[in-house]
């Protein structure tokens, strides 16, 4: 995965100012919340093709049978 591609997405959303970000009760604006989701999203979406490595799948395999004789 590539570190700056979420960098490069905060860089292509505009900006706010500090003011508009926090509100009165602490929490961030819906801007904000979009922007973070976003970028998220971007860092995460090449995680998520990549497969699963053949070492998780032959755990998994060994606690399915694990969990089948134990019936």
């Amino acid at each position: 995965m590539t570190s700056d591609k979420g960098n490069k997405l905060a860089r292509a959303l505009p900006r706010t100012s500090a003011d508009d970000k926090l509100g009165t009760n602490g929490r961030l604006d819906s801007s904000s919340q979009k922007r973070i989701g976003d970028q998220l999203r971007a860092m995460y979406d090449e995680l998520m093709q990549q497969p699963v490595p053949d070492r998780f799948k032959e755990l998994l395999d060994q606690l399915e049978k694990k969990r089948d004789g134990s019936r």
